[in-house]
């Protein structure tokens, strides 16, 4: 049964969960209830906490059709639990009469999404999610997306817009003549309210969830028992404690949603225009569109409310929001399979692979183009959470979980802890009861050694490192809205950096020109703007071969096609909207020079004449225009100059792609010597090409023309070099992150060669390392998925296959240690297209690929999260650094994401920094690892407080005593909280070291020093215990007694410390408690100085004056109210722990070779001694045929 009761929501997907269904059962909560009011509400907090149980101890198993409770458990390595109710959704409220209006409702096939067949759906869409008889659909919620039934797959799915399984012919034929009133009202029953809902939690919600996490619980408890106990000092300064810490954590959630639903309000309540089928156009608000709305974009532009597809007219879009490049995106309408020459019928439309025909969520329309009459349409494919910005909200509503050592070795601990204070809670009874002790006392007695074992001060003290690190880090510009990821930043070890604006200035810059006349490349020129090329097809090619715009009476575009429009400084005219309404056709845009360059006379040289016969004006205008397309690396345009009977064809892009399409006999010899050598300066070099076009072709037949007619036997003009300057700190950033071992990554929405080129200039790739490019195809046409290796330096050299073998295989060196691996001399380069492939077809690979992957190019915002958790994968500890709203859901995901822009990637952030540069990157390091190192040596000074304080009661409960308030009082306030806030004032050390902090309590190193100091500890109090019973002066205690009155020299410890009544009932005035409690006092301020770690990740102690001082006052203080000092124990007991440490350790740990713990060391180890890594050049490495459980690969090299 149970086999058939566990299913698989989203399967193969990153949130893939397994699902079990559950009914209520009466006589469970019954006996839960009474458990509840037997626990005191304990039992209730039990089952809040802890999902799974809650579910199962309330309800019985059912059948998932029929259940009323779904509980839910990701697939991934954390195992986390969910539950959710089941609702009804009654189809009854909505009158569906007639069968035809029933059509277009729900989906087809194997997913919840939209048919295209209307007499189909209506024989099974409603079957699929329902009962018939009842009209009722069953649903459940989770992470803001509603799960429905599906009879179909007998199992809960997700309903789908029209972005998966429909056809392009079918959204121009069945979609795009709008929704009926009945069909958009049923399908908004379906899919809800169109509106990313960030709902910011009342400061009760948030207080409440705050409170009930175990440790203030824990700390309740410690005050209430401490209260009973008349302990009201103590309990006072825990509850202030409390208080501050809940209130500060409290201020930053609630900051945080408040940023998020700021951020996504912009655009949660628009009117919007609607087409309905009978063409009349309704104005309804932009909440209630649902997928097959077709939407009127306006004139003046909107921010889009939901993902639309373009299927008429033309906008201009700014993506920032989603690319993290503000620059202007042509979007045009999608390609009519129907009325398209080279129309693929049966293509499937998918936002990503139709993205410039898709308006996403959240970007803004700037301004529209459109025919005469014609209104700029779209039709909506995805509506709310479903939306690329909704997926991109709800990375940062729910992150996954961040696994980090510390925090699992610090429970760990605890539990030891709690064994050893269950030890002492069964010795206190079973000693309280053969003493015939009150039942009260006993209760109060046994609980409070709970609390001395279990400080409940511990999460105050862990908080002050990272407090005081917040607070340096503010002081340099990086602010911070999740505090404990300062701890683990200090384990960083692998840092992702986006290239454009982060690395590099924001655009590129124009080096020069270098033309070619008669196949020849003539020398370099700065100049582009003079009047000997001003009517040369060089310059044409420029003016025209863009896809520039005027916004607002401003030029906008891509910043390289602007430079180099700028670099001519021509002028650009569009046509006004009047213009284009009273005509049939598109204005062409049209580009001239200005006045001022144009030579007086006609020029010299009859080709020239030839071509350039012209009236007075000279004006080219841009006829047709085929966008830049990243799949070919090449855009062009047909153009034609004013009076000219023929048109040109300009193309320009990637130097090899344009030169094969070029005449060879135009292109020059020495071509790919000239490109190689710009290349490897770093240059972003860019190809320009032209040709006559046939006088037959019209401006009606250029409009149907195929790109590839136009594309082809052109005739090669030359280069253009672009140079994108980098930031004048990141090379130097990017030394001292390698000197401390720290591997740095390139992830980029820009074009390979240039992310290659950039990650050579910066020292990412030393000159002599090799780059290895893998470029991955999908299977297509029955053939398996494959990887083609490229040597990126070798490229120029394919014709010499032998040579490239003997030359650029990397030779793997011997190294001296692990860490230096990670400057093998070979680097992985890999676009977002062939990183998909390799996730989903080569799973093998990944980890080999992630161990020497640098430069990570043209990757979506998902892949780069992707990315993220490849590496964490095999181990690494993340960190990413990014300006824009694309790595939202990276910076997120990653360890320690910090954000170089104040706008929507600082929500998802939980670092920012002020200022834009990646100098931030190493200061967030060394505070997080003097942080880390701080939360070892509180921690490690917390658990031998409460040790010491254990042992101290302990001995004290065996002769019926204790530790007077006071006495308690001055320890915990005075030398406990003082050490413990003055210890963590260590400033980081001022560079970042090659050595790591360990990661875990758990390791020899930390251990040894712990367990040392608590045999030191409870020998010598043992020693002082027994040691003051042999003294002749010494007497057994009695309720008269004063033992420390007859001392004398205690007398101010007696009267003040222990704050009792003449008659001491209590049994504290005595001679065990007076010394026990004072070898204890010191012993508190010997652990604090041993365990105050300097060099090399915290400045050294003595630069901590508070805590010197603190610590010095503490000893004086003490000693004066001893009496007696014993300073020269205090250094002997410090130096020998460390210098036993470091001798004995080697022989606890053994001396043979240990293996890695981290994945990506112990597979680097592994690859070593791999004859067949890294891959040689020119090979194909395929995946093997229907073996897709583990995905493993064959290599095959093609000769």
């Amino acid at each position: 049964m149970d086999k058939e009761e566990r299913k698989i929501i989203n399967q193969g997907q990153e949130d893939e969960m397994e699902i079990y269904g559950y009914n209520l059962s009466r006589w469970k909560l019954a006996v839960v209830s009474l458990g509840v009011i037997c626990t005191g509400g304990f039992l209730l907090l039990l089952l809040y906490w802890m999902p799974e149980w809650r579910v199962k101890a309330t309800c019985v198993r059912a059948a998932i059709k029929d259940c009323e409770v779904v509980l839910l458990r990701t697939t991934d390595e954390f195992k986390m639990w969910f539950c959710a109710k089941i609702r009804i959704l009654s189809l009854e409220t909505h009158p569906v009469s007639s069968p035809k209006s029933m059509s277009n409702k729900l989906s087809n096939g194997h997913a919840v999404c939209l048919i295209e067949n209307p007499t189909e759906e209506n024989r099974h869409g409603i079957s699929k999610y329902s009962q018939a008889e009842s009209q009722q659909i069953r649903y459940f919620t989770h992470h803001s997306v509603k799960y429905f039934w599906n009879d179909t797959i007998h199992n809960f799915d997700f309903l789908k817009g029209l972005d998966e399984g429909v056809s392009c012919t079918s959204i121009y034929e069945k979609h795009s003549a709008g929704l009926t009133k009945g069909m958009h009202a049923y399908r908004k029953l379906l899919y809800g309210v169109n509106e990313i809902a960030v709902k910011v939690p009342s400061v009760f919600k948030l207080l409440i969830k705050e409170v009930l996490n175990p440790f203030y619980i824990f700390q309740l408890f410690s005050v209430i028992l401490w209260s009973t106990d008349e302990y009201y000092y103590y309990a006072l300064a825990i509850v202030v404690m409390s208080i501050v810490s809940i209130l500060s954590s409290l201020y930053s959630i609630r900051k945080q949603y408040v940023m998020l639903h700021d951020m996504v309000a912009t655009h949660s309540t628009v009117r919007v225009s609607v087409c309905r089928v009978n063409e009349e156009i309704e104005e309804i608000f932009s909440t209630d569109l649902v997928p097959g709305d077709v939407m009127v974009i306006p004139l003046n532009g909107t921010i889009m409310p939901c993902d639309a597809v373009l299927i008429n007219g033309t906008c201009i879009v700014n993506e920032s929001m989603l690319t993290g490049e503000s620059v202007p995106v042509t979007k045009t309408n999608l390609p009519n399979p129907s009325v398209d020459v080279k129309g693929i019928g049966d293509e499937l439309y998918n936002p990503e692979t139709h993205k410039r025909h898709t308006l996403f969520c959240g970007t803004t329309v700037i301004q529209t183009r459109f025919y005469t009459g014609e209104l700029v349409k779209a039709i909506v494919v995805r509506t709310g959470f479903s939306t690329s910005k909704g997926q991109l909200v709800r990375s940062i509503l729910y992150p996954k979980p961040t696994d980090f050592k510390l925090y699992r070795d610090a429970y760990l601990f605890l539990l030891c802890l709690v064994a050893v204070a269950g030890i002492g809670f069964i010795y206190t009874i079973i000693n309280s009861i053969l003493n015939e002790v009150q039942v009260g006392v006993i209760i109060i007695e046994s609980l409070d050694i709970i609390t001395i074992t279990v400080p409940p001060a511990l999460p105050a003290a862990m908080t002050a490192g990272v407090v005081y690190a917040q607070r340096r880090l503010r002081k340099i510009g990086i602010f911070c809205i999740s505090p404990q990821r300062i701890n683990i930043c200090g384990q960083l070890n692998l840092v992702c950096f986006d290239k454009t604006g982060t690395l590099t200035e924001d655009g590129l810059d124009l080096w020069g020109i270098q033309r070619v006349e008669n196949a020849r490349f003539l020398s370099p020129e700065e100049n582009v703007c003079n009047e000997m090329l001003v009517k040369s097809q060089f310059v044409a090619c420029l003016a025209t071969c863009h896809s520039l715009t005027k916004i607002e009476g401003v030029l906008s575009g891509d910043p390289l096609d602007l430079k180099m429009f700028e670099a001519i400084g021509w002028i650009l005219e569009e046509a006004t909207e009047e213009e284009t309404a009273l005509h049939n056709r598109i204005m062409p845009t049209v580009v001239r020079p200005p006045k001022q360059l144009l030579p007086e006379s006609t020029p010299a040289g009859n080709q020239e004449m030839e071509l350039f016969e012209l009236p007075a004006v000279y004006e080219i205008g841009i006829v047709r225009q085929f966008p830049f397309s990243s799949a070919l690396q090449r855009m062009s345009v047909v153009a034609r100059v004013l009076g000219d009977k023929k048109m040109d064809a300009y193309m320009k892009g990637a130097p090899e792609v344009i030169a094969s399409l070029c005449k060879p006999e135009t292109v020059p010899v020495d071509f790919q010597n000239v490109l190689e050598d710009f290349t490897k300066q770093g240059f972003r070099v860019i190809a320009l090409a032209h040709r006559k076009l046939e006088s037959k072709l019209t401006w009606h037949k250029v409009q149907n023309i195929s790109r590839d007619a136009i594309e082809n036997n052109m005739d090669f003009m030359g280069l253009i070099i672009m140079q994108n300057k980098l930031k004048q700190e990141t090379p130097a950033v990017l030394e001292d992150l390698h000197k401390a071992n720290i591997r740095t990554v390139m992830v980029t929405g820009d074009n390979m060669l240039t992310a290659v080129s950039v990650a050579r200039d910066c020292g990412m790739i030393l000159p002599q390392d090799k780059v290895i490019i893998a470029e991955a195809l999908p299977p297509k046409d029955g053939k398996v998925a494959k990887i083609n290796w490229h040597y990126a330096d070798s490229l120029t050299q394919c014709s010499h296959p032998s040579a490239i073998a003997s030359e650029a295989i990397p030779v793997k060196l011997v190294h001296d240690s692990l860490e230096d691996l990670q400057m093998t001399r070979y680097h992985f380069a890999m676009n977002g297209k062939s990183f998909s492939v390799i996730l989903e077809h080569f799973q093998d690979l990944v980890p080999k690929l992630m161990l020497h992957g640098t430069v990570f190019a043209r990757m979506a915002p998902d892949q780069k999260t992707q990315l993220i958790e490849a590496l964490q994968n095999v181990d690494y500890f993340v960190g990413m650094c990014g300006d824009g709203a694309n790595d939202c859901g990276a910076l997120k995901r990653a360890h320690g994401g910090i954000s170089l822009s104040e706008l929507e990637a600082s929500v998802a952030s939980p670092f920012t920094s002020k200022t834009p540069s990646i100098s931030c990157v190493p200061n967030l390091i060394r505070e997080g690892r003097a942080a880390l190192i701080t939360s070892f040596c509180v921690f490690k000074f917390m658990a031998l407080y409460s040790i010491i304080q254990y042992f101290s009661v302990t001995l004290l409960y065996s002769i019926l005593s204790n530790l007077g308030d006071f006495q308690f009082l001055f320890i915990d306030l005075a030398i406990i909280l003082v050490v413990v806030f003055t210890m963590s004032l260590n400033p980081a050390w001022k560079e970042l070291v090659a050595q790591r902090p360990p990661s875990g309590l758990i390791s020899g190193a930390l251990l040894f020093s712990v367990l040392s100091q608590i045999i030191i500890c409870i020998g010598f109090q043992s020693l002082g215990f027994f040691w003051v019973k042999q003294q002749p002066w010494y007497e057994v205690w009695h309720p008269k007694s004063d033992a420390c009155n007859t001392t004398g020299s205690l007398l101010w410890n007696s009267s003040h410390l222990d704050n009792e009544t003449e008659l001491d009932e209590h049994n504290i005035q005595n001679y065990e408690n007076t010394t026990v409690f004072f070898i204890s006092s010191f012993q508190y301020l010997i652990v604090a100085i041993a365990f105050s770690k300097g060099k090399p990740f915290r400045q050294p102690c003595y630069k901590n004056y508070f805590f010197v001082f603190s610590v010095i006052f503490l000893y004086v203080f003490i000693l004066f109210i001893m009496l007696y000092p014993v300073a020269s124990v205090d250094q002997v007991l410090q130096e020998s722990v460390d210098r036993w440490g470091k001798c004995c350790l080697p022989w606890a740990l053994g001396c043979g070779k240990k293996i890695p713990k981290a994945k990506y060391m112990y597979l680097a180890q592994e690859l070593l001694v791999d004859p067949e890594w890294p891959p040689k050049p020119q090979t194909t490495t395929e995946a093997k045929g229907l073996v897709k459980e583990n995905g493993s690969c064959q290599i095959i090299t093609i000769t």
